[in-house]
């Protein structure tokens, strides 16, 4: 298969013309297929023969997950007995939200996690290890697998946790690319440190970083990342991607933000009022889905605040970029008159030696104002700790919250918990 599509080198008119002629196609199966936007279309007096351009698309209400989650079925395109894989992702009322796959889908996450990973140059015959979970109905882990597999890489499917088990199979199998949470790293080197292992001698040479931000918004290595690089001399590359989106934003070996695959799915940046933003703005992630065939998603916002870059890369693509994600919209954060997302307070938190694990905890006061609690397991003993965080937030954010200092086994368990793929340091009680 082509793991460099020639449509990310095109012109930027180019792929725009190429990309209104997928949205044709895409506009028609919906009409033809989908409960949801066969009503959605109707109530809005849509016609879809009108939406010619991406700027038409303006015409088109937007998509959230909450419309997904209280009309999960009619989303559908296909009948049951064409779906061959089911993947939930969370919900905003609570329950998750159900995505199925058709075989045809299966295709496209492979060929998509085939290219993302190319684009970040893992290549034919490498040697990957997945530090992932593919099992607990998500999708991420299975996409890895399928899309390695079709790009020809061998794949050894570890699964989270377990630094002693990781350094086994590093050592046994001599992987060159690592897919993982990037602070899961941390720990790794921390093991092997602790029991001498000479982790700088091993065959990895770089990290595929999921579900946690590497990078500042200029591109430069955040705290977590500076951390990784001053014990570990590997390339750390990001990704951003979702259940929803069936689609994968990869930095390339320049690192100056995630390449779209125009083939795959069409980006919009909007502000407030659904009004596509300035260049170099920040905005919220609305994204349409192509090629997808049981759970196609038109104008879906995301949740995600990110800001687009679309100045021609080095590596010769010319296809829009996605810097880091600034915050989620829904996980905005007021507090004495200060506007803070927990990205900004991870930085500051990763930014400690001696923090075990830590989880930050927003809830309303008596009186309905935002209060935050950083919830601490540390191995230091000293009862000037507290304090330093603290002022550490007062002069980094201007905010002082509540320091609680929680023992790491009873931490832990909330901070990692089995049922999510990732660290849970953030937890909103709003």
């Amino acid at each position: 298969m082509e793991l460099f599509p020639l449509i990310e080198k095109s012109s930027i008119q180019d792929i725009k013309t190429f990309q209104e002629e997928k949205l044709h196609g895409l506009l028609q199966y919906l009409e033809m297929n989908s409960p949801f936007y066969q009503k959605l279309f109707k109530e809005n007096n849509i016609q879809v023969s009108e939406i010619q351009t991406l700027e038409d698309l303006q015409k088109i209400p937007t998509t959230s997950k909450n419309d997904i989650q209280q009309n999960n079925d009619d989303f559908f395109c296909v009948p049951q007995n064409q779906i061959v894989d089911y993947s939930t992702t969370s919900g905003t009322l609570g329950d998750p939200v159900t995505f199925g796959l058709s075989e045809k889908d299966m295709e496209r996450i492979a060929y998509n996690e085939a290219i993302s990973l190319a684009c970040a140059g893992i290549q034919k015959g490498d040697v990957v290890q997945m530090i992932t979970t593919i099992d607990k109905r998500f999708i991420a882990g299975l996409a890895y697998l399928l899309g390695l597999r079709k790009m020809g890489a061998s794949v050894i499917r570890m699964g989270p946790g377990i630094p002693e088990l990781q350094w086994d199979s590093i050592f046994r199998y001599k992987p060159k690319y690592l897919i993982t949470v990037p602070s899961f790293l941390l720990k790794m080197i921390d093991y092997a440190e602790k029991h001498g292992i000479d982790y700088k001698s091993s065959s990895v040479i770089g990290a595929v970083c999921i579900g946690e931000s590497i990078k500042n918004q200029d591109f430069s290595d955040n705290i977590l990342s500076q951390k990784i690089k001053e014990k570990w001399d590997i390339k750390l590359f990001s990704t951003y991607a979702s259940t929803e989106m069936s689609t994968a934003f990869t930095e390339c070996e320049f690192q100056i933000g995630g390449h779209q695959h125009p083939e795959l799915i069409i980006a919009e940046i909007l502000d407030e009022e659904e009004n596509p933003v300035n260049e170099g703005e920040s905005g919220e992630l609305t994204i349409t889905t192509l090629g997808v065939e049981a759970l196609p998603l038109l104008r879906f916002k995301t949740g995600d605040l990110v800001k687009a870059h679309y100045e021609p890369c080095e590596c010769g693509r010319n296809t829009m970029r996605l810097g880091p994600v600034v915050g989620r919209k829904q996980q905005m954060i007021k507090y004495k008159g200060t506007t803070l997302y927990p990205p900004a307070m991870n930085d500051i938190l990763n930014d400690f030696d001696g923090i075990l694990c830590y989880q930050i905890v927003i809830q309303s006061n008596e009186i309905g104002l935002d209060e935050i609690i950083i919830k601490l397991s540390t191995e230091r003993e000293d009862e000037s700790f507290e304090g330093e965080v603290r002022d550490h937030f007062r002069a980094k954010l201007r905010v002082s919250p509540k320091i609680e200092i929680v023992a790491f086994d009873v931490l832990s368990k909330t901070v990692f918990n089995p049922n999510s793929r990732k660290p849970i340091n953030f937890l909103d009680l709003r």
